[in-house]
């Protein structure tokens, strides 16, 4: 065993498979086993493994500027190329662009903002966030608040009060949704739930709303048509801001460059990472609009100093490597391959609607779920996670790597990259890892009647 203190891992099940080496949509362990990739690493590596491209942007990169911080007025190219860029491609006005090295302190960063922006307008009672159920933001101090998953609570004494975050239900009608209610009237009742929580609290209190356009680590969870018009709405009645969490669906993974443009989102602020620089090096983005921007200046001035930024912000090796992937992105039209191929994988997902084991098939674009279920009429989940797991081990021993989350669905994100005679690949193996399963679940007797 080595030092390492494993991050989200069960601490007794430490160093079960050890990566050496990627090349495409594969990566291939210590004993020289081949895996397909499904899950992009992290959600992450859109662009597979080995580009050389983007290794040697970064190489060149560390040659001529490895290292320059950001404070006090010093600035580089790399960092201003990139922001620039992702100010022209995201869906908010005037975007201006705070660096970090994560997701999680993306979403961390946007906390502090938002109370440095209500304080700097006078409405300093305005800190409270809306958060959802089954949402995922990170893990810091903060981002795990946000986060609405119970394994990123327990055991951590998170600060939830401190920070006013404030839950509202998923938006996950197969799960949530009432007999007989439509998937337009779930909609209608969460808004409907949402605004009385705002109003609960009281509209004066509350700073923003943040979601995922497709919950990631909650399930792979697909709001249902007309959600986030219903919700923004309640939003924009109360002066509430929206809050994109792009971290996951980012960059292509919906068959958009955006979620926000997949699923009518209009946010006025978004944090960025993974796929923005396919994982190749460390790199996050804060973003929030010109408006907001300027009302951070004045105060600034007054104390001296904008107080907030990482050593590592607009680091110039993570920044070129993320301009040079986006390049890529667009160069080669992989949002438009990742809609193309991502619509072809999610129609052979579906083959597997009517497999014993299977309770709904989820997904949009490159990314996908399958929610396994004790009864397929009752919608009756496992008890535990132990199922999912097992089929998550099998789908390995086929040689494709996938992730058991939010109880027993199997969630898919493979790189963008894939074709279709890969995805058939990785249908191929799923499928015979359920079927494993299905074996092991009758073996045990855990389907019930």
């Amino acid at each position: 065993m080595s030092h390492v203190i494993y991050p989200t891992t069960n601490l007794k099940a430490t160093e079960q498979l050890v990566i050496e080496r990627g090349e495409g949509v594969y990566v291939y362990d210590n004993a020289g086993n081949q895996y397909l990739e499904g899950m992009a690493g992290l959600w992450c590596t859109a662009l597979g493994y080995g580009n050389e491209e983007v290794v040697e942007t970064a190489a060149q990169q560390m040659r001529t500027l490895a290292y320059s911080h950001m404070f006090g007025g010093k600035t580089h190219p790399a960092a201003m190329e990139l922001a620039d860029k992702l100010s022209a491609m995201v869906p908010i006005d005037n975007a201006q662009v705070f660096f970090g090295n994560s997701g999680s302190d993306a979403n961390d960063s946007l906390v502090k903002l938002l109370r440095y922006y209500n304080n700097a307008i006078g409405r300093p009672e305005r800190y409270k966030i809306i958060a959802r159920e089954r949402g995922y933001h990170g893990v810091t101090v903060a981002a795990a608040s946000l986060t609405g998953l119970p394994a990123n609570h327990t055991h951590f004494s998170l600060p939830f009060e401190a920070l006013g975050v404030l839950r509202t239900g998923a938006p996950h009608f197969y799960r949530d949704g009432l007999p007989g209610e439509s998937e337009e009237e779930f909609a209608t009742r969460r808004a409907d739930e949402l605004e009385a929580l705002i109003l609960e609290e009281g509209p004066e209190t509350i700073a923003a709303f943040i979601a995922e356009p497709i919950n990631g680590a909650g399930g792979v969870v697909v709001p249902p048509p007309g959600y986030f018009e219903k919700i923004q709405a309640v939003l924009a009645k109360y002066d509430i801001l929206m809050w994109d969490d792009e971290v996951i669906c980012g960059f292509g993974r919906t068959g958009a460059p955006f979620g926000a443009d997949s699923l009518n989102i209009q946010p006025q602020l978004m944090t960025l990472a993974k796929a923005l620089s396919s994982a190749y090096m460390p790199v996050s983005a804060a973003v929030v609009s010109g408006d907001f921007y300027e009302a951070l200046v004045e105060p600034s001035a007054q104390v001296g100093v904008f107080g907030h930024g990482y050593t590592y912000s607009g680091h110039p090796v993570a920044c070129a490597v993320a301009s040079k992937v986006i390049d890529i992105y667009q160069r080669e039209r992989l949002f438009e391959h990742a809609a193309e191929v991502g619509g072809y994988l999610q129609q052979q997902l579906r083959k597997f609607a009517d497999h014993p084991l299977v309770g709904e098939v989820r997904g949009m674009g490159m990314i996908a779920a399958l929610e396994l279920v004790a009864n397929r009429e009752t919608r009756q989940a496992f008890d535990g996670n132990a199922v999912g797991g097992f089929c998550q081990q099998r789908c390995q021993d086929n040689g494709l790597l996938v992730r058991a989350m939010a109880g027993n669905a199997i969630a898919l994100c493979p790189p963008l990259i894939l074709s279709r005679t890969q995805a058939d690949e990785l249908v191929d193996k799923l499928g015979r890892a359920l079927d494993a399963t299905l074996d092991h679940v009758k073996s045990e007797q855990l389907l019930v009647a």
